[in-house]
């Protein structure tokens, strides 16, 4: 689909990805589609049965999209395997980031999963994880980081990026710039990270510098306030963070998105306007929004608001939807 066929609203709600409660395509679903335009949904454990079910569930997503004169849906599922994987057996089940050792086991994990996810209709999966753990704390990342090492967590992850790619599976790493140093679940608190830069840049930033040379095709922001990059933001929410060295430094041109905006990190600190307005200004392509709630209605008439009122919004948002058009345009459809 052409962005200039776009409306404002569509503009607005391809920047959304969001969650929704049941297994079947319901009045909800359509009313995120029809009415909100969000170009992406997000699949958790509550939302799947069984293969079958959730083959039936994605194809009439896109069915539903396209009818609507919506383009394709991005439609995203967190499987890393080990703590975080939203699909079951019969599916593959895998031990974890911290069990792959060698790039055999990487390339095995990334080709079984890209193509199970595949067939059900998943085009994209928030993983890999390249937070490296570092191993002189209890780092809240330990059972979910390749290891305490940059170079054999940029060496794994990257490997697992191309074989998911080449899957047809965009791959999502996160969580930007490392929250391997933190200890505080930022599911409920802000964690606050006081490190020197000089130490990110040489612990933490490793495996996201790989994974921009290996394309990776999109990169999530955390949720973790950098004092020595931006004390006011966190990185979810930072211009400095996100565009600033993401974008201008490090010379990323794919999808950025941030991570779940229902999180304490973010939603006890910050309302919802004040959320949109920081992801605009920072150039971040896709707020999610993984639980059902009035914010989503909130962050539509917000986006569209200042895409409808703003010149200078409203070309940023030409950018982002051009890099989420390009990215759906490459989703191959299942040849079953």
């Amino acid at each position: 689909m052409d962005i200039k066929s776009l409306s404002d609203e569509q503009l607005a709600g391809q920047r959304l990805m969001v969650g929704f409660d049941g297994t079947v395509i319901n009045n909800d679903v359509e009313f995120l589609i029809d009415t909100l335009k969000v170009g992406g949904i997000i699949l958790f454990s509550q939302n799947i049965s069984t293969p079958e079910q959730l083959r039936q569930l994605c194809s009439d997503i896109q069915e539903h999209a396209s009818a609507s004169g919506q383009p394709p849906v991005f439609i995203a599922v967190d499987q890393e395997g080990g703590q975080v994987a939203r699909l079951k057996k019969p599916f593959t089940e895998f031990p974890g980031n911290p069990a792959i050792k060698v790039a055999d086991d990487a390339v095995k994990f990334a080709l079984i999963t890209a193509k199970e996810l595949a067939g059900v209709g998943i085009n994209m999966n928030m993983a890999p994880v390249l937070d490296v753990a570092d191993k002189s704390i209890d780092s809240i990342m330990a059972k979910r980081s390749f290891g305490h090492d940059p170079q054999t967590v940029s060496h794994l992850g990257t490997t697992v990026i191309k074989h998911l790619q080449r899957g047809n599976i965009i791959a999502v790493c996160k969580h930007f710039p490392g929250i391997g140093r933190t200890t505080l679940d930022s599911h409920i608190k802000l964690p606050v990270l006081d490190t020197e830069i000089k130490d990110l840049q040489s612990f933490d930033l490793p495996p996201f510098r790989a994974a921009i040379e290996h394309n990776v095709a999109g990169i999530m922001l955390s949720h973790i306030l950098y004092t020595k990059m931006d004390p006011k933001w966190p990185a979810s929410l930072s211009r400095k963070i996100a565009c600033n060295m993401l974008r201008e430094q490090m010379g990323y041109n794919g999808l950025i998105i941030t991570d779940d905006l229902d999180m304490g990190a973010i939603k006890e600190y910050y309302d919802i306007k004040t959320i949109i307005w920081q992801i605009l200004s920072a150039n971040i392509d896709i707020a999610l929004i993984c639980h059902r709630s009035p914010d989503m209605e909130n962050a539509f008439q917000t986006l569209f608001k200042n895409i409808r009122d703003s010149l200078k919004l409203k070309t940023s948002s030409i950018e982002s939807v051009n890099r989420i058009l390009k990215l759906k345009s490459q989703i191959k459809k299942d040849d079953r």
